[in-house]
């Protein structure tokens, strides 16, 4: 079926305005700094962003992301020497241990463990070298343009690097799927193994969980070449925020500056999606059905006042029958040419087909052939 698209100009309404100090590069201990508005992707300080570091153990954000994403979470791993071979931190998985895949990724995201992540790119990608292809396919998926992925884990490596940016980006992106989102601000738990029969306990590492209102995630990580290396995200009124300090000899109190700086620097604004009153129905008992959004507007956080776009996907016309609440389309808010939210369009009523329509649902051929095999079969 045909979509037609309509671009229209969507109203904006301030609510209000903080004021906030400027934010000096001093203030911030860390090497590279940003603080990203995780909805528009708005850059709301930065500090050597741009700069190819080590991201140490934030690097598991993207190994997490592919193993929800596989949609093999249930799936039993069969723990091999090659997995738990694993330097630097441990969960003590050993060869012949069966686990499965959604314990190792909550093992990576808590505790950190570099076998877990060993394991989630062995199982997943046969090797650690084609799991390693795998993550910088979806980093160039994600726009991390400076980025390159070479272990699991984390662990240092020559070519194993990213930037203070492109880590906020995988982190908007990892916190949209709500598992990673739950995982990720999960503050300890107990795993049960399949074999042998025990449970491993686990404590997430991530201080910002308890340090600062909101904080709901995300990871982790330190080497001596790194320095100490943090993902954080944090939400409330209405505005989402990622912070990703790399080498920060004060990582907590750099991200607390960061994200206070970008919910004050910020103001409430919304935007209303304004679409047609209905939709033409064809072979109904109705000639039309009326039609809303799941939501009437999108609420977001901006440091100054913008302009959202939205795009209308729908079709010309639909076939009878309609059920109230069918998804008929949908609704996407551009910005800066990302789509900054979604939502549904859907029927109101009910409309029900009539028995003999001028206009079939299915291909007039198809409709003709029945016609004329049920007038010659009479």
């Amino acid at each position: 079926m045909l979509i037609k698209k309509f671009l229209v100009s969507v109203f904006i309404i301030c609510f209000f305005t903080i004021s906030a100090d400027a934010l000096n590069e001093k203030d911030i201990s860390a090497q590279s700094a940003v603080v990203l508005n995780s909805q528009t992707y708005e850059v709301i300080f930065e500090k050597n962003a741009y700069e190819k570091r080590s991201m140490a153990s934030t690097t598991k954000i993207m190994t997490a992301v592919l193993a929800v994403e596989s949609g093999k979470l249930n799936q039993i791993v069969s723990i091999t020497p090659e997995m738990c071979g694993a330097e630097g931190t441990s969960i003590g998985l050993k060869s012949g241990y069966k686990i499965s895949l959604y314990n190792l990724v909550c093992a990576m995201m808590l505790e950190s463990g570099n076998d877990a992540a060993n394991s989630v790119a062995i199982y997943l990608g046969g090797s650690l070298d084609k799991f390693a292809e795998m993550m910088n396919k979806k980093a160039s998926a994600i726009g991390m343009k400076n980025t390159s992925f070479v272990t699991p884990s984390g662990l240092d490596s020559e070519n194993h690097y990213s930037t203070a940016y492109d880590m906020a980006l995988l982190g908007a992106y990892a916190m949209k799927n709500s598992v990673l989102k739950e995982i990720s601000s999960t503050k300890s738990m107990r795993a049960e193994l399949e074999t042998p029969d025990i449970a491993l306990s686990f404590s997430n590492h991530n201080k910002m969980l308890s340090y600062y209102e909101g904080s709901y995630g995300i990871k982790t990580g330190f080497t001596k070449k790194s320095g100490r290396c943090l993902v954080s995200a944090a939400e409330k009124s209405d505005g989402n925020f990622i912070a990703v300090t790399l080498n920060a000899p004060n990582d907590w109190k750099d991200h607390k500056i960061l994200l206070d700086y970008a919910f004050k620097s910020s103001k409430k604004q919304e935007a209303f999606f304004i679409v047609p009153d209905k939709i033409s129905v064809q072979g109904g008992t109705k000639n039309s059905v009326e039609i809303s959004t799941d939501n009437e507007s999108f609420t977001f956080m901006y440091s100054e006042d913008v302009k959202i776009k939205q795009k209308i996907y729908m079709p010309k016309f639909v076939y009878a029958p309609v059920r109230k609440g069918e998804t008929l389309g949908y609704v996407e808010l551009i910005f800066n040419n990302e789509v900054i939210y979604k939502t549904n369009i859907t029927a109101k009523t009910d409309v029900s087909q009539c028995e003999e329509t001028f206009f079939p649902k299915q291909n007039i051929f198809t409709y003709l052939k029945n016609k004329f095999n049920e007038f010659f079969n009479k």
